[in-house]
């Protein structure tokens, strides 16, 4: 096993140099490059960047505007296409708000993005222009005079809709059957489309991707049931298909496929379904809602979630999904770098608002065999093993071993949430707040609503290797689940599975030819094992290039398998670098210090293999400790108007910020 740092190799290997490629093929599903580069659903000339070998691309799937009823983008009016600009790197009107009502101040991202996807909730389209445009029938109505009297109460109004099993638009404001809240849904509806479609780079420079989409936003129990729904053209359906149209998951892909007709007629209508903050939803994520648990319709729901949900969020504002200490379920060691951003943390007494009884006091515990809780989106209730994505894979392995099929073969991705139009805003340095309520040092100290406020982070980024820089390139990286997620840095992982690598291969100068040709990337499933075969790793990652940005610490394999006893399992493996690396930041000063890599590689061997146990395994990168967003904004404060939490420990001053790539599966023969 290699474990050091490659200063002279690595970046090289990590960017990749770019190469031409031709348009056509069949994309390189199963993760293999030979071949030609790309599918082409729609006109446009190829990038002059494209590589086989495939790019780092950095993008945010998951950004509130204006558009949304919840959005405190409410405040300042942003757009989708104020979101768009202020992704490609110009500046947008941002708090604090003056007396007129009107932002004066500005913001503007650090370093652009290369794609990004708007996804405003679906639900509430037409209710929220019915009730803010002086022109419509419904304006001077009681319900939206009072849902315009605070932004809040009207977000409740709307928001109790969606957290019921059997939600119903609002008959006082949409019509007994729903009609007129369609019909006032199709002009925002357009617009999220015409802003994607304007923003979008079809030069063969390539600069910037849009991708249409929008937010499915289930919420029973207030748990959390939440999709992103991403569109890999323009080609899109008339209005987007929501949770009081499709209350299930399985219900929404059956109604996308509809809507979208004949994937041979509209190639550009497919889509993919991304699930966010698992961590706040009280088990209601777990595989087969609403079926019947034959295993017909366990193997029919896993065949089409395989199809369309290929990807999950680990990260964003609302904290980490991860993983979680002390289930009871799946046999794990204790892993502190869980903890990192963490909203739920069994055993732990919360205080949460709740938008109907105010603060209450709530213990977590692990949820009852097959039962669900309920106020995740509080913070509270009971959390299930498939709150969490490490166990949540193990899930699937239990599943893969009693039906055949995975329903939870998922890649890795991260995004913001954010809830002010400002995608990839993900600077700990200069975090200004994601929702509302946040829009100052003194708001975002404070415990907040919904897992805001203090309890809240900067969000994360998603990270594609794609062919090129376009929707086609990058939505067929997802389909193969290429993908990774950071925890905001721009720290590029690679990782291969196969059976074989050699040992020096981290010195080759064709390591990314032979990673292909010899195994299988992040994603893909591990072929098939000769006699006495070990799966062996290829694992390298490259730091955030920007200045100041943290040296990585090391690399963790994540493993996890079904026992022959037939208990879920998972293990956390150093395999490069060293958390004993003497790193850390000084809480008086923000200085750094300690030793760490701009780079590191490695080929693993796992010695422990039981070829008759499924198993996965993914790459976790961690860099060394840095300072949280929260230690900023007590230090913009004077020392007498600091709030208890800038001294009395209750927070962390520092953090350790992550990557994660998608898994590689093994399953027996």
């Amino acid at each position: 096993m290699r474990s050091d740092s490659i200063r002279h190799l690595l970046p090289l290997l990590v960017f990749a140099v770019p190469a031409c490629a031709a348009p056509g093929g069949d994309g390189g599903r199963d993760g293999s490059v030979s071949g030609a580069a790309v599918t082409r659903t729609e006109d446009r000339p190829g990038c002059l960047d494209a590589t086989p070998l495939r790019q780092a691309l950095f993008g945010d799937l998951h950004v509130h505007t204006s558009f949304s009823f919840d959005a405190a983008a409410n405040s300042t009016g942003a757009t989708p296409a104020d979101a768009y600009r202020f992704a490609k790197g110009e500046a947008i009107p941002f708090w604090p708000i003056g007396a007129d009502g009107r932002p004066t101040g500005s913001i503007t991202i650090d370093r652009p993005l290369d794609f990004v996807a708007v996804t405003d909730h679906g639900e509430f389209l037409g209710e929220r222009r019915l009730c803010r445009d002086p022109e419509s029938p419904r304006y001077g109505s009681e319900f939206c005079t009072t849902f315009r009297s605070d932004q809040r109460v009207g977000m409740q109004m709307l928001g109790a809709v969606i957290t019921t099993e059997t939600p119903r638009r609002t008959e006082e404001l949409c019509g007994e059957d729903g009609s007129l809240c369609r019909e006032w849904a199709m002009s925002p509806w357009q617009e999220i489309i015409e802003a994607a479609e304007d923003a979008y780079d079809r030069t063969e420079g390539c600069s910037f991707t849009t991708f249409v989409g929008y937010e499915y936003t289930g919420t029973p129990g207030i748990s959390n049931y939440h999709r992103n729904v991403v569109f890999r053209s323009a080609d899109v359906p008339e209005l987007p298909v929501s949770y009081i149209d499709a209350p299930t998951d399985s219900l929404l892909w059956r109604r996308l496929d509809e809507v979208c007709g004949d994937g041979s007629a509209r190639p550009g209508c497919d889509y993919l379904t991304i699930p966010h903050n698992s961590n706040l939803a009280n088990g209601r994520m777990a595989p087969y809602r609403g079926l019947d648990g034959t295993l017909e319709a366990r193997r029919g729901y896993a065949e089409k979630r395989l199809e369309r949900e290929p990807i999950i969020e680990i990260f964003q504002h609302k904290g980490g999904s991860e993983c979680i200490n002390g289930l009871a379920s799946v046999f794990a060691e204790p892993d502190e770098l869980c903890d990192v951003e963490a909203v739920r943390v069994l055993g732990r007494e919360e205080t949460v608002q709740s938008l109907l009884s105010g603060e209450t006091t709530l213990r977590t515990e692990e949820c009852p065999e097959g039962e669900n809780g309920n106020q995740g989106m509080l913070g509270a209730g009971c959390v299930d093993r498939t709150d969490f994505i490490r166990s949540a894979l193990v899930v699937g392995l239990e599943e893969e071993t009693e039906t055949g099929l995975n329903p939870v073969k998922l890649g890795i991705i991260a995004s913001t949430d954010t809830h002010t139009a400002t995608p990839g805003a993900v600077a700990e340095e200069d975090w200004r707040g994601a929702v509302s309520v946040e829009a100052t040092p003194e708001e975002r100290l404070q415990p907040g609503l919904l897992t805001s406020g203090i309890d809240g982070n900067a969000g994360g980024l998603a990270g594609v290797w794609a062919v090129e820089n376009s929707r086609d390139a990058i939505f067929e990286a997802m389909e193969r689940r290429e993908v990774f997620g950071t925890s905001g840095p721009r720290i590029r992982p690679r990782f291969f599975g196969g059976w074989g690598y050699a040992e020096n291969l981290c010195d080759q100068t064709d390591l990314l030819e032979q990673a292909y040709a010899g195994g299988v990337p992040m994603g893909g499933d591990l072929p098939e094992a000769g006699d006495g075969a070990v799966p062996t790793f290829l694992a390298f990652a490259a730091r955030d290039p920007a200045d100041g940005a943290g040296l990585l610490q090391q690399l963790q394999l994540v493993k996890g398998w079904i026992d022959a006893d037939g208990t879920g399992r998972t293990e956390v493996i150093p395999i490069a670098g060293s958390s004993d690396n003497g790193a850390t930041v000084d809480a008086a000063t923000g200085e750094r210090s300690g030793e760490g890599h701009d780079s590191l590689c490695t080929v693993y061997r796992d010695e422990t293999f039981d070829p008759g146990q499924h198993a996965y395994y993914y790459l976790r990168v961690v860099e060394n400790p840095s300072l949280r967003w929260s230690w900023y904004d007590c230090r913009r404060l004077a020392a007498e108007d600091r709030p208890a939490v800038c001294s009395d420990g209750s927070y962390p001053e520092t953090i350790q910020e992550m990557a994660w790539t998608s898994p590689i599966w093994y399953r027996p023969e």
